[in-house]
């Protein structure tokens, strides 16, 4: 059966602009990142393992977007200002992404498209098109905090000002070009090579920090506080936002199809089970590192009175007194480095996926993220003159936020999709499944609708 178009009875009452799987006939059949499309090999037999490291890589493509600056801002907030309390967002919000990510892979694999690709062949024009503003403005955000991580990485390293390490980061649109023209492979090793690299920093973190271990695990039980304190709301939308990241929906459905599975029945069940486990076990990954910054800000911070402490440089400055390791603070910075380096990758691949998508509008992939590199600087330049990097650091925090605010555009089309019959065939979500990624859907709007009236009333 082709996944496109199931072999079903059309609806007499259907629009005849739509097909029998409620995809628009008026909508373009071009591939997903055409370049790279069904690239990779995959083994027609042998161990199951080299099945799984076959599909090893997008799963860790798309967790970049789980642990970058972004996160680092709201984590260290929330450590500092809190304790461990708002690990239990961490965990939460992770295990949503777990659900949400597989759901993306599941849509891709089976469908041949990609997300924004599904929602143009299924919504209106001008429905796609205020989806798309939704997306361009998360990405924008994302680009925001990858531009001042990146920024503040090159201050604490080499001295850099914060401006020029602004301007620095926006050459990094060719970095992609160079990963890509080596292979998808190369590109997806080079990212998980820095993401080793932030787990090794992390891990001599959290041992030197030496956290009370019954704390940390009291912390990730759910406190009713955190939904009656404004300011602790405020920072757990933060961390939701900068963990469930909109662009990644987009970036998973996509970059699963340069897998060279099958594209039968047998082939996509296979693809979803290995992707699935491979975005899973990455996920996991993320955990560690969102929950170390957390636990080290609040062992390190809170713990010692510094409870203010929501400022990566600030950060910075006090690890190494505090922890009594003098290479601390030079961990810290150079996994901020690489964590900015790899969310440059797949914000890039994100945005392409997106105006191709959505607009089927090709250009350049160097042109469109200068264009949108260009965006964000605009604005860390702006607040670094009049602000300092105290301004820097509330509108990291505040980017998250509004990328939390995106959420609901991106997850309602991606539940409705995979758990459509006529659009997934026999590969649609079961009954259970619909009704837990609903309640996630809707646990995101209503988070997002309280921090909306707090914000605009409290």
């Amino acid at each position: 059966m082709d996944a496109r178009s199931p072999d079903l009875t059309q609806d007499l009452t259907q629009d005849l602009t739509q097909d029998a799987a409620g995809w628009r006939t008026d909508a373009p059949a071009t591939k997903s990142l055409a370049e790279v499309n069904a690239t990779v090999a995959i083994p027609a037999a042998g161990a199951w393992w080299r099945r799984l490291l076959a599909f090893v890589g997008p799963g860790y493509m798309v967790s970049v977007g789980y642990m970058d600056p972004g996160n680092w801002a709201t984590d260290l907030a929330g450590g500092s200002r809190f304790g461990y309390t708002l690990l239990s967002v961490i965990l939460l919000s992770n295990l949503m992404a777990i659900l949400l990510q597989s759901l993306a892979a599941r849509l891709g694999i089976v469908t041949d498209r990609d997300l924004a690709q599904a929602c143009r062949a299924t919504y209106s024009p001008a429905v796609n098109f205020l989806l798309w503003l939704a997306c361009e403005a998360a990405i924008i955000a994302c680009d925001l905090a990858e531009v001042i991580g990146t920024a503040i990485a090159l201050k604490l390293l080499f001295g850099i000002p914060l401006v020029g390490g602004a301007l620095i980061a926006a050459l990094d649109a060719f970095l992609l070009l160079v990963l890509m023209n080596r292979g998808f492979r190369f590109l997806e090793a080079f990212v998980m090579a820095l993401l080793a690299v932030i787990a090794v920093c992390f891990a001599v973190q959290i041992v030197a920090a030496a956290p009370p271990v019954a704390e940390v695990l009291r912390g990730f039980a759910p406190k009713r506080e955190i939904f009656t304190n404004p300011e602790m709301l405020y920072i757990a939308i933060g961390i939701i936002g900068a963990t469930v990241m909109p662009h990644n929906l987009y970036l998973h459905s996509s970059i699963v199809q340069t897998r060279a599975y099958a594209r039968n029945d047998e082939g996509r069940r296979d693809a979803i089970k290995w992707a699935t486990t491979d975005s899973t076990i990455a996920l996991m990954l993320a955990l560690f590192i969102n929950a170390a910054i957390l636990v080290v800000a609040a062992a390190t911070f809170h713990t010692s009175g510094h409870s203010d402490v929501a400022e990566i440089g600030q950060a910075f400055e006090l690890l190494s007194p505090l922890l009594g390791l003098g290479i601390a603070s030079t961990l810290f910075a150079v996994a901020l480095l690489a964590s900015g380096l790899n969310s440059t990758v797949t914000a890039t691949l994100a945005g392409q996926i997106v105006m191709e998508g959505f607009l089927d509008l090709r250009l350049p992939s160097w042109a469109r993220r200068l264009v949108t590199r260009g965006i964000a600087i605009i604005p860390v330049i702006a607040v670094t003159a009049v602000y300092g990097e105290r301004g820097t650091a509330d509108l990291l925090v505040f980017s998250q936020v509004v990328l939390s605010m995106q959420l609901p555009f991106a997850v309602i089309p991606l539940v409705r999709f995979v758990s459509d019959r006529r659009k997934m065939g026999q590969f649609a979500i079961p009954v259970s499944v619909v009704a837990i990624a609903w309640i996630v859907a809707g646990v995101i709007v209503v988070l997002n609708v309280k921090l909306l009236v707090d914000t605009l009333f409290g």
